[in-house]
């Protein structure tokens, strides 16, 4: 078994706290750049803020969000690496830090949460989190894990003493894919709007194209996967240079960098892409930008496009499976455009372009507010710790 390695934010060791309940334990791959890790960093900074000790698992202490881990949260690096090999780590961190609850995100740490959850004897109820469509994400598996994943989350995720989607659609859809009884899987919104992100969004990002006078950006933000569909957006872009000036910002890294600029340079339009890969403060590029773009083909609740909406940026977005048109409302926030449609969505972008953004109703993005959010966790939680628990809507 690997070695338990631990490093230490603002509290001590568990055996060092006065008595009460344990820590409400994270557990997460990494800390690398993308939204659920991000939603899980909101979620720990707003609980910590509430008096409550917390626990950020990790198979690798890895990440550019390491440096956002709000003071007053444990870092507890479990020297795994990858997820599989944290099993027996993650178990005996339950055995020996008897957490108050185990809270993991994303399906294959999921699996490995629940096992380790029966691994330590049930010491700690355990809460799974998708925070993705299932359906299309087997759907773009080979045959074989396509066949097989559905069947793994439908006969482990019931040991889970809750399962959370992130919206409405994905929680029907995990419950339509992975045959489990809708009425188990509970909806609880990512906390993206925080108290800190309106001084975020008033500085200006450091890239010369957000200068004063510059020609409007068209903004992108996520990793540079087939999810995301970037190369929809650079096609969309290539077609509203055609008709106007323009640039276009990609934030984020992956694996598709070089087809994205392979695809800009092929199109005549590289002198005005630009990805200047992971940025700490996307909030300063949507708020300078003149119109952020959600371009993916699927999503769970997409992080972005609230933060872009919170910046006071006008957005335009895929009609994908799930999230958007929740956020959206149907469309009234921002126009949903089908998914891998370049016309439609260049369409959609000049006439954005050509408009100014109707200003939001006060009230329209208070379910996504860490405040709401984490209360709705809360609740959860402790209906998860009862001796007999409770349906939590």
């Amino acid at each position: 078994m690997p070695p338990v390695a631990e490093s230490f934010v603002d509290r001590p060791p568990a055996a060092a706290q006065t008595p009460g309940p344990g820590p409400i334990a994270f557990y997460l791959p990494s800390l690398v750049g993308g939204g659920a890790e991000r939603v899980i960093v909101n979620l720990a900074e707003g609980i910590v803020e509430r008096g409550l000790p917390v626990d950020l698992v990790l198979a690798a202490a890895e990440g550019p969000l390491l440096e956002q881990v709000p003071r007053g949260a444990r870092v507890v690096d479990l020297g795994a690496g990858r997820v599989m090999r944290s099993l027996r780590p993650l178990a005996a961190y339950l055995r020996r830090e008897r957490p108050r609850v185990l809270v993991s995100s994303m399906g294959h740490a999921n699996l490995v949460a629940v096992w380790a959850g029966r691994l330590a004897g049930g010491v700690a109820p355990v809460i799974v989190t998708e925070h993705n469509t299932l359906s299309e994400e087997v759907r773009r598996q080979g045959a074989l894990v396509g066949r097989l994943w559905p069947v793994l989350l439908g006969a482990f995720y019931p040991w889970a003493t809750r399962i959370v989607a992130v919206s409405r659609g994905a929680a029907d859809d995990l419950a339509h894919t992975a045959g489990l009884a809708r009425d188990r899987v509970e909806v609880i919104y990512n906390p993206v709007i925080t108290p800190t992100m309106r001084a975020l969004a008033a500085r200006r990002p450091e890239h010369p194209w957000f200068a004063p006078a510059q020609p409007p950006v068209i903004l992108g933000a996520g990793r540079l996967t087939r999810q995301k569909d970037f190369p929809t957006l650079v096609r969309a872009f290539a077609e509203v240079r055609r008709q106007r000036a323009a640039r276009l910002v990609i934030l984020g890294e992956g694996e598709d960098r070089p087809a994205l600029e392979a695809l800009a340079a092929e199109l005549g339009v590289a002198a005005d892409v630009a990805l200047p890969g992971f940025q700490e403060n996307a909030l300063a590029y949507m708020a300078g930008s003149a119109l952020f773009v959600l371009s993916s083909a699927w999503e769970g609740l997409p992080t972005v496009l609230i933060e872009a909406l919170a910046a006071g940026t006008q957005v335009v977005s895929t009609d994908c499976p799930s999230g958007p048109r929740e956020i959206l409302q149907d469309g009234r926030l921002g126009a949903l455009v089908p998914v891998a449609d370049p016309e439609a969505l260049a369409t959609a972008i000049l006439r954005a372009l050509d408009r100014p953004a109707a200003p939001l109703a006060g009230d329209a993005l208070l379910p996504y507010t860490r405040e709401a959010s984490v209360t709705h966790y809360l609740r959860v939680i402790d209906a998860a710790c009862s001796p007999t628990p409770d349906r939590i809507a």
